[in-house]
């Protein structure tokens, strides 16, 4: 891929440190002063359902017990339970209905039973005049609660609640103490499978992976951090017909290939290409390679053992993508699958699913105008015979309760009708909230500055390898034109841009609503203003600079000091900080990775607004603040351990 013009490039300087466990430590060693001065855009505010049992215990008695508190809105949810059964008795499976309000002036979250109450009572003789004296009969039968301060009834019967601000403090000290993994959210789900990357043997990892490997990465992360043993899944193309084009290639064009290297087969994709050419061009060669298709599958040993050559190669290739990425992957690919096929379809068959149809053999889906065809005409198996074997392979083998697919868009409609011929055969519930589920995690083109699919000068498909190179590249050249190579060791230079490069790349993908397409720019990803990581990753170090300037020991004060908000800023800030685990919960929810970016992106607004308007170092709170700043940065690399991204602690 060409290079495009630095020029206009203005990059953080960083340094990397030996980090203290577990992170890995990098250090800015320059810092402007945009995050106090510049502007940035409130992030998309939205309402969603999402929970924390809290101990009124000071803070150095708050250590003895990590449990799993969950999340703010469980804790209402449940007080708010007990007041609608209180309330209305004869009114069965009423679920509390808890969502944050969307303007902070009316309180911090809402409950919003009270108009759907209304419509199954009145007409019935109730005592009630409307949704507004319901709304304050639950406020009535709220139990005694240290979590709020008041509630209040506004319009159609919407019940606002404010939380005391001590608990708000309280809650973050014990997080402090007892460690953020007590704020993990609490998934009706045990074990999943994550099926991403996926890419096919004997091609280059381009562009597209990209973005199954980075959101597939993000996903698993979150619901590992929710406690959820997570079975990642790299579903490689490593079978089918092209095999025999590539292993009578490999034949004719090195005779010794057994003893042969990596070196002496050279550019995987330059080699499937050359031997596409020849199965095209040449009916003989073609006629082979149908024949070592078949040798290989009827286990030949020549053939095995070619076979499992060509793979090797090409996992060592992934794997340099991997590591670059920092992404952990258990491959189980087509192949490995291939053995259980005939017992999965017998499954499917004595069902009654499976028919003739114009010498394949199908499944009709009803409301699809293609059937999904699981055996085609020359007897051979495909994409859907595999994937129905691995989706039985999953539930009945793995024991997982939920099966994640991370694919392109454009596969949507497979995997539509491969989950709907599993419900047909009863292994999955019709019911698409019940456990065990399937779901496919769709996403959009990357695109280049012309509006089209990325691609490079020449029209090829960017590697992926040569767009990460890319991003490291820039980073260490506009370090080193700030002099950092005579400054640091070529190792910290190398780790740096490293450290930066890649993480720009992951958070300019996770950023955007999957769904959609978004457009590749290097300049707008390593900008050090708006929504990138660069400036978050300056937001981090910021926060670690203050809590060093002050020269006080923050585990120290952990032990004997308390959090006080009371200035509106620091409240606000406390507040952003509870709701952590419930956006962790609705990203691994609704599987989208784009909502940990806004609350990423909105907690370093919300330190900015604090620590502009609330003097840290040297003021009368400066305890508190330096704990109310600890917890900020301890959040913040919890986000970015869950993004993939390493965190920047020196300025």
């Amino acid at each position: 891929m060409s290079s495009l013009a630095l020029s206009s490039l203005k990059l953080p300087t960083v340094l990397l440190l030996s980090p203290p466990p577990p992170a890995k430590l990098i250090h800015l060693s320059s810092f402007s002063s945009f995050l106090l001065n510049t502007r940035v855009p409130q992030a998309t505010s939205r309402e969603f359902f999402s929970v924390v049992k809290v101990s009124s215990r000071p803070i150095s008695t708050m250590a003895t017990d990590k449990e799993i508190v969950g999340s703010v809105k469980e804790q209402l949810a449940k007080l708010f339970e007990e007041s609608l059964r209180a309330a209305f008795p004869d009114i069965e499976d009423v679920q509390p209905m808890i969502a944050i309000c969307n303007d902070s002036r009316h309180g911090d979250y809402q409950c919003n039973n009270a108009m759907s109450l209304w419509n199954k009572i009145k007409g019935q003789g109730t005592q009630f005049r409307g949704p507004q004296p319901v709304g304050k009969a639950i406020i009535d039968n709220l139990p005694a609660s240290e979590m709020i301060e008041r509630c209040s009834t506004a319009g159609p019967g919407f019940i606002n609640v404010v939380l005391k601000k001590q608990w708000i403090a309280k809650s973050i000290e014990k997080m402090l103490i007892d460690g953020i993994e007590t704020w993990a959210p609490k998934l009706p789900v045990k074990r999943t499978v994550v099926d991403f990357s996926s890419p096919n043997i004997a091609k280059e990892m381009h562009v597209g992976h990209l973005r199954s490997t980075i959101i597939g990465d993000t996903l698993a992360r979150m619901l590992e951090f929710s406690n959820v043993e997570v079975l990642r899944r790299n579903h490689v193309g490593d079978w089918g017909t092209q095999f025999g084009m590539l292993i009578e290639y490999l034949f004719d064009k090195i005779p010794n290939w057994e003893a042969a290297s990596a070196q002496a087969i050279g550019d995987l994709q330059a080699f499937y290409k050359a031997s596409k050419q020849r199965f095209d061009n040449d009916p003989d060669f073609k006629e082979r390679a149908q024949k070592a298709v078949v040798s290989l599958q009827g286990g030949e040993e020549k053939y095995r053992k070619a076979w499992t050559q060509i793979c090797e190669i090409s996992r060592e290739e992934f794997q340099r993508v991997y590591e670059r990425l920092g992404v952990h992957l258990e491959e189980k690919g087509e192949s490995f699958y291939n053995p259980y096929i005939p017992k999965a379809l017998d499954l499917l068959n004595n069902k009654g699913l499976i028919q003739e149809s114009e010498g394949a053999r199908v499944i009709f889906i009803e409301g699809k105008k293609i059937p999904l065809i699981v055996v085609k005409r020359d007897g051979g198996f495909n994409y859907a015979s595999t994937d129905l074997t691995a989706l039985w392979y999953r539930l009945n083998e793995e024991k997982a309760d939920w099966m994640i697919y991370v694919t392109d868009v454009g596969q949507r409609e497979h995997f539509e009708m491969v989950f709907a011929a599993a419900k047909l055969a009863g292994w999955l519930p019709l019911n698409e909230n019940d456990f065990p589920k399937a779901s496919h995690v769709g996403f959009g083109l990357v695109l280049g500055d012309d509006g089209k699919r990325f691609r490079t000068r020449s029209t090829e498909v960017v590697k992926l390898v040569d767009l990460l190179d890319e991003a490291k590249s820039r980073c260490k050249l506009a370090l080193e034109e700030r002099g950092k190579a005579t400054e640091w060791t070529a190792e910290e230079l190398e780790q740096t841009a490293e450290a930066v490069g890649y993480g720009a790349v992951k958070y300019a993908d996770l950023k955007n609503n999957r769904l959609t397409n978004y457009t590749f720019n290097f300049d707008q990803m390593l900008s050090d203003k708006g929504n990138t990581a660069v400036y978050l990753l300056y937001a981090h170090a910021r926060i670690c600079s203050i809590i060093r300037k002050s020269g006080r020991d923050i585990e120290e004060l952990k032990k004997v000091g308390g959090i006080v908000l009371a200035h509106p800023d620091e409240r606000a800030l406390g507040l952003h900080l509870l709701q952590f685990a419930e956006i962790v919960e609705e990203a691994c929810i609704n599987l989208l990775p784009n909502l940990l970016c806004e609350y990423l992106y909105k907690l370093s607004e919300d330190f900015t607004k604090f620590y502009t308007n609330c003097q840290v170092v040297g003021s009368t709170e400066e305890t508190s603040r330096l704990l109310l700043c600890e917890a900020t940065a301890v959040v913040m690399r919890k986000c970015f351990h869950l993004l993939g991204i390493t965190p920047v602690y020196k300025i």
